[in-house]
């Protein structure tokens, strides 16, 4: 795997130079800099900004972000996000790597084959996310998990999002725009318990503007392939 800078054009790399100097000048101006999450979010809107590309290294640093995710999450009690990062989008991101490692395009340029979604796929996909987010809403009770609707509803999106990852639809970029709203709404819930965590908030708002970016770019590749 070639390196992915060397493939950005001069949208994605403004992008991304944006992007994360807004996540390191937040983190500074909330004037309680968290290492880990300063590390985490960069990592993770690296990894969105190479996933618009359709490049392979998304998923790399995905696992890295799920692990690192898992982490803050499991500080503030948010059960739900922490088993979803650690025993869901961390396996789902490892499995993407494989998949589009092995479905890279034909000009070798690391970019990833966009797939089409039948409707049998759409029906198991409903099916095993009703079932996942059935049974983790139990488990998120019995925890006593803090805002324990938006947690379940993270897991939903979660899921389909992560599964759409590794299937290669360009719609997996919208549903994680859909899981970034739900997650603003967390930690914003969080931040009023603690001011430490208002950097996290801003930076799902920019996880949500590069998730948008991302699913435009899939859907105009996919144009192309098609």
């Amino acid at each position: 795997m070639s390196n992915p800078f060397q493939k950005m054009t001069k949208r994605d790399l403004l992008l991304w130079i944006v992007s994360v100097s807004l996540i390191v000048a937040s983190n500074i101006i909330s004037g309680d800099v968290d290492l880990l999450t300063l590390t985490a979010t960069c990592i993770g809107v690296t990894s969105l900004v190479f996933a618009a590309m359709g490049n392979v290294w998304s998923p790399v640093l995905m696992t890295v972000f799920s692990v690192l995710y898992a982490i803050i999450s499991y500080r503030f009690r948010y059960w739900g996000e922490m088993i979803t990062y650690a025993f869901m989008a961390l396996p789902m991101s490892v499995w993407s790597i494989i998949t589009w490692a092995k479905n890279s395009g034909a000009d070798n340029n690391s970019t990833v084959k966009i797939r089409k979604i039948t409707l049998k796929i759409v029906l198991i996909l409903t099916f095993f996310t009703v079932l996942v987010t059935s049974g983790f809403y139990y488990i998120l009770k019995a925890l006593d998990t803090p805002n324990l609707f938006f947690s379940t509803a993270s897991i939903a999106t979660s899921f389909i999002a992560a599964a759409l990852t590794m299937l290669r639809s360009s719609y997996y970029a919208l549903c994680y725009a859909s899981n970034d709203l739900v997650l603003i709404v967390l930690w914003v819930l969080a931040s009023a318990q603690n001011p430490v965590y208002i950097p996290v908030v801003v930076n799902f708002v920019i996880f949500f503007v590069n998730d948008m970016y991302g699913f435009i770019c899939w859907k105009k590749r996919e144009a192309v392939q098609s």
